[in-house]
């Protein structure tokens, strides 16, 4: 995958974004709008947001899935801190594993960095099996792949079915990927 390339040490950071209790399409464009915020990291592309199946705990209402691409100089654990910080400003809990959660943001792949720590495993351990995260990665990144060069295959993806498209997310509409169309808005790689 081509990484962004420039001043200190900025390249490509893609997130995956999941809600399912509230409105979960201002949820997610809640959480990009944090992100946006964050010091040396621009928002490039966001995929249009997916509505999927839950699994690991079936009972409970399906997710609203969408994909982002940032352009960053933060480190990832840096990135990662201030990703669980906006997750817990928007409502976040940890009461129950992958049960029902106002926000979920998971930091997928930075540039071709590859990091395994306690907190932190990029890139994320089960990306290539959930269907939730590559459907809307490969929106916006159709030449995605691993750090070593294995290409991300929504074949292989058996977690997290997509039952629908939902749309692009509110107020991200200028930024937004377009699925039937596979065309990226002006500014990426701007």
């Amino acid at each position: 995958m081509a990484g962004h390339a420039g001043a200190k040490g900025v390249r490509d950071v893609f997130l995956g974004l999941g809600s399912n209790l509230g409105d979960r399409l201002g949820n997610l464009a809640r959480a990009l709008e944090a992100a946006e915020r964050l010091p040396d990291t621009r928002l490039l592309a966001v995929s249009e947001a997916v509505e999927t199946e839950p699994w690991g705990l079936a009972e409970q209402p399906p997710f609203a899935n969408a994909v982002a691409r940032f352009a960053s100089g933060l480190s990832a654990e840096s990135l990662l801190r201030a990703l669980k910080q906006i997750e817990r400003q928007l409502g976040r809990t940890d009461a129950q594993r992958y049960g029902p959660r106002v926000i979920d943001i998971d930091l997928l792949l930075v540039g071709d960095e590859e990091w395994d720590t306690a907190e932190l495993t990029v890139p994320h351990p089960r990306l290539h099996e959930r269907a939730f995260v590559l459907v809307p990665l490969l929106e916006i990144e159709p030449s995605a792949s691993a750090p070593n060069g294995s290409r991300f295959e929504v074949d292989a993806a058996v977690q997290g079915r997509v039952i629908r498209r939902l749309g692009p997310l509110p107020g991200f509409e200028r930024l937004t990927v377009r699925a039937d169309t596979g065309s990226a808005p002006s500014s990426v790689g701007a």
